[in-house]
């Protein structure tokens, strides 16, 4: 592959490609089966032909593709078993790699960022990619003062091949959409466009991710590489080793899984409040398990990468959030509605029944009910079956539903870190996370402020004693 494709007619062309291959995969399943093959057998190998020319052309790409793809493979806990199984395989590539850029490619972009004497910035520099993500790929180096660095270059011409897919997709929709019951795909489409602008300006990732590295310096949990040289196309950052948590998804230990959706379910509340930014991009290519957590060498850290879309939140996680779950899991119908209604989850126009709709949230909050919760692939499948299947009640109610512009980037972070918790297979304790981090889920008590006043009256009490 000489470099991305950036002409609209290729990209459009092989994208195109796409849905002609799904009726031609379609008709040779019916030529098998009047041949005498099984339906189920048919069904399997038509599956795994499916994923694997889904995922080769949206790799290939990259871009918008490859940027939808990983969206996608977050959720693939959702699928029924007898369809997520060829599809895991190919997700799972997806995450870590994809067809690298050309040396030449990038020793240009080098040259006219850093200038024709770039290499001399380098103690070493590997020409060889370490990683590929939808616009960009990583180099392994050592910068000019010892420290090891992850160089990332970004694609030439990633922002026209971007919106050129994303608008493409956009028209397959439908088409794609099946790939996840419960799930649409519009939608998730038209926000991945509107992150476009974003993610291509290295300047906003940077400074996003200093931020985040100095706020967690210090943390015995969770480590972010500082930044250490950016400029427009390249962005230079400390190295990190460690696991990639597609890895702890396919062979991890039941510690690994634990520890691992532990420190995700902490990094996506505690980050926010600390912050005050969402990292916005949770799919298991930009996390890695570290060695030497708070218990020593047999712990482990959580290793964060890739700030490039985040959502600015300035207070911390919206107080609502918190205020519906904790009043969602007390039962009180009528006041989660209202607050509801508040926000523009449910329009004005429309009304409902509030112990419907506390009927509707429970089993998706259920986590948050018990001390622990194991995430699994089952409970995803119930959820997305019962929320997708157009004759069960829960699916008309939640037509009705409204989810407000400024909760969308919170709603598919928290969905997608669901998703890789179920594929971890972890045992969290996600209370704990909430109590701790989330706004509104521990409600203020009335006696703290007595006690205060008690307290503050106490040093005038014994003035007039020792008087």
């Amino acid at each position: 592959m000489s470099d991305l494709p950036r002409k609209a007619v290729t990209r459009t062309a092989k994208l195109a490609a796409l849905p002609l291959g799904f009726a031609g995969r379609a008709t040779w399943g019916l030529g098998k089966r009047i041949v005498g093959e099984s339906a189920e057998i048919v069904g399997q190998q038509l599956q795994q032909r499916t994923a694997e020319q889904l995922f080769k052309v949206l790799g290939e790409l990259k871009g918008g593709a490859m940027k939808f793809g990983q969206a996608l493979s977050v959720f693939e806990s959702a699928l029924p078993e007898e369809i997520a199984g060829p599809y895991r395989a190919a997700l799972t590539k997806l995450q870590e790699a994809a067809p690298p850029m050309p040396t030449r490619t990038v020793h240009t972009v080098l040259a006219q960022r850093l200038g024709e004497d770039w290499q001399e910035l380098f103690q070493e520099f590997e020409d060889k990619p370490s990683a590929a993500a939808s616009i960009g790929q990583v180099h392994r180096g050592v910068w000019h003062d010892g420290r090891e660095v992850a160089v990332k270059v970004q694609y030439p011409g990633a922002g026209e091949a971007l919106l050129s897919d994303l608008n493409q997709l956009g028209r397959f929709a439908r088409l794609l959409g099946p790939l996840v019951p419960g799930l649409d795909v519009k939608p998730l489409i038209a926000e991945l466009k509107d992150r476009v602008s974003e993610e291509l300006d290295y300047g906003l990732e940077a400074q996003a991710q200093r931020t985040h590295a100095e706020e967690f310096a210090d943390d015995p949990d969770i480590l972010v590489p500082d930044v250490v040289h950016q400029c427009d196309q390249i962005l230079i950052t400390e190295w990190i080793d460690g696991v990639p948590l597609s890895e702890v998804i396919a062979d991890g230990t039941p510690e690994q899984r634990d520890r691992a959706g532990q420190l995700l379910a902490h990094f996506l509340f505690a980050g926010p409040a600390r912050t005050g930014l969402l990292h916005a991009d949770p799919h298991p290519g930009n996390f890695r398990l570290l060695p030497g957590g708070p218990a020593g060498a047999d712990d482990w850290r959580l290793g964060v990468l890739d700030f490039g879309t985040v959502d600015r939140l300035p207070g911390g996680l919206p107080d609502i959030i918190g205020d519906c779950l904790r009043m969602a899991l007390e039962g009180e119908a009528e006041a989660v509605y209202e607050e509801l209604r508040s926000e523009n989850f449910v329009k004005e126009e429309v009304e409902l029944d509030p112990d419907e709709v506390l009927d509707y949230l429970l089993p998706i909050i259920e986590p948050a009910e018990v001390d622990e919760f194991t995430f699994s692939r089952g409970w995803m499948r119930g959820q997305a079956a019962r929320i997708g299947d157009i004759r069960s009640p829960a699916y008309q109610l939640g037509k009705q539903l409204n989810l407000p512009p400024a909760y969308l980037l919170i709603h598919r972070v928290t969905l997608s870190t669901i998703g890789v918790l179920c594929q971890l297979g972890a045992t969290v304790r996600l209370r704990q996370e909430l109590e701790d981090w989330l706004p509104g889920f521990v409600p203020e008590e009335p006696e703290d402020a007595e006690r205060m006043d008690e307290t503050e009256q106490e040093p005038e009490t014994e003035t007039a004693a020792e008087a």
